[in-house]
């Protein structure tokens, strides 16, 4: 059986203002009724693989569970890093996990928000490498290239190996992302491949090469799974070992320093999803040339891109050529198509700025459901929340705020002090400052109420809690 790895800990700044630090491009549903992350999901299961495990962050554990029972799954494991150290010590820790219960254990390791549209396919390209991993190479998957693109890392077959193969083929090396020029010499000489950062090996193969290659991360992803906790079902790495450990991919600290190397050229469609320029391309131009969401209307424009992501928003471009736009409620971004990659700069300098739309999310998830701000002033704040079926708050109360809760949709159970009754659509409550409190939802369908927050500090960190169900600290 193969045990696929899913990869979720990016923040996708290319793809601002949609992706950002709080809710990053895999969790998005870029192409489709499905997120990135769910198609990845989908795509590694079936007959020959086990359940996923999952590698990600804090603020997103519950995020992973939920979107995967959308899509009806379950996790194996989802291992919770305290924070990112890059792919070399996310994808140890999983092999640790799995050496557990299996020392020969196969991995299948790729990141979470990549465009596979053929999953037979690949899943048929998997299948043909799993034996040379399991003789002990590791096998890294190549895409066919299509273009001289500057954006990707790429693979130098070694002579005598075929570029059409349908089997794994020995690799020379791992070359960086090239200039235009480099990039159309090996696009014409037959024997590079685009590296999509998969890659298939036993756990005991990855055991070998970190015991030569990388003995200090060994060491140190070992002591952060001994002394991990359990919490909820997730796996919370230990945060003093991991912050010792060095941030560096897994290409740096092994495979560019291994010698049993093989690469599985695939020849089906691929996208690493990485800036708005690729969005418009997967998601399909018209005639014109034009991608448009809903919301969105394109007046004689060519090769644009114009996206609403919020609702009663409207776009309209007029007489755009070689653009892209996309309206948030709180951000807009307007450029030119061939400066896509410069989104991430944007990022930046809005983090310098201080402008919390460089991290945060409009809408704030959160394990029971999520909330928006709908208006801020002095010492006010006008909030939409949303608490999903049988979920609940914390049990909780604040120094600086009072609330007011009004329910607009569905049933909602409020404790204030010792009172516990329910509220129903267009009834309200008043939670007085240093109340201790909570919301739930008893109901089968969300339950939405508007929260009319006053005092002389609104800020998230203001909640003492008393019980959570979700055990958050």
């Amino acid at each position: 059986m193969i045990h696929p790895v899913l990869l979720c800990g990016g923040s996708g700044t290319r793809l601002w203002p949609l992706s950002r630090k709080s809710y990053p491009k895999q969790f998005a549903k870029l192409l489709g009724d499905e997120s990135l992350f769910q198609a990845s999901a989908r795509r590694l299961s079936g007959i020959g693989f086990e359940t996923p495990l999952v590698v990600t962050g804090d603020p997103f554990r519950f995020i992973v569970t939920e979107q995967l029972a959308g899509i009806e799954k379950a996790p194996q494991a989802v291992l919770i890093e305290p924070e990112g150290r890059n792919t070399a010590p996310a994808i140890l820790a999983a092999a640790l996990h799995l050496e557990k219960t299996d020392p020969d254990a196969l991995m299948l390791v790729a990141p979470s928000d990549h465009v596979i549209p053929d999953s037979d396919a690949f899943r048929a390209a998997v299948a043909a490498a799993a034996e040379q991993a399991l003789k002990g190479d590791f096998v890294t998957f190549g895409i066919a290239p299509t273009r001289p693109e500057t954006g990707y890392g790429y693979l130098e077959l070694a002579k005598g190996a075929d570029l059409a193969a349908l089997c794994p083929q020995p690799l020379a090396g791992f070359i960086e992302k090239p200039g235009a020029g480099r990039a159309s010499d090996m696009l014409a000489a037959g024997r590079f491949l685009w590296n999509a950062g998969i890659f298939l090996f036993t756990v005991r193969t990855l055991r070998r090469a970190c015991e030569a290659h990388a003995p200090e991360i060994l060491a140190g992803v070992t002591a952060a799974l001994d002394q991990a906790e359990c919490d909820l079902g997730f796996t919370r790495l230990a945060p003093d070992p991991w912050s010792e450990l060095p941030d560096i991919s897994v290409d740096y600290a092994i495979m560019e320093k291994a010698e049993n190397l093989s690469v599985m050229p695939y020849h089906g469609h691929w996208s690493d999803l990485g800036g708005w320029d690729a969005v418009w391309l997967e998601a399909g131009p018209d005639l014109e040339g034009n991608v448009c969401s809903e919301r969105a209307t394109a007046i004689e424009c060519r090769d644009t891109l114009l996206r609403s992501e919020t609702e009663g928003q409207e776009i309209v471009g007029i007489g755009l050529s070689d653009t892209i736009a996309v309206a948030m409620g709180d951000a807009v971004l307007v450029a030119h198509k061939s400066e896509a990659q410069r989104v991430k700069e944007v990022v930046a300098t809005l983090k310098a700025s201080g402008a919390k739309q460089a991290t945060e999310f409009p809408s704030d998830h959160r394990p029971w459901g999520w909330f928006e701000s709908l208006a801020t002033g002095p010492r006010f704040q006008v909030k939409r929340i949303v608490v999903k079926p049988g979920a609940a708050l914390s049990l909780q109360s604040h120094h600086h705020r009072s609330e007011h809760w009004i329910v607009v949709q569905g049933t909602a159970r409020i404790t204030i002090g010792d009172e516990v009754k329910l509220v129903t659509e267009n009834e309200s409550v008043y939670v007085p400052l240093g109340a201790v409190h909570r919301m739930e939802n008893p109901g089968k369908l969300p339950m939405v109420l508007i929260e009319v927050q006053t005092g002389s500090y609104l800020g998230e960190d203001d909640i003492v809690r008393y019980e959570d169900v979700y055990a958050r600290r």
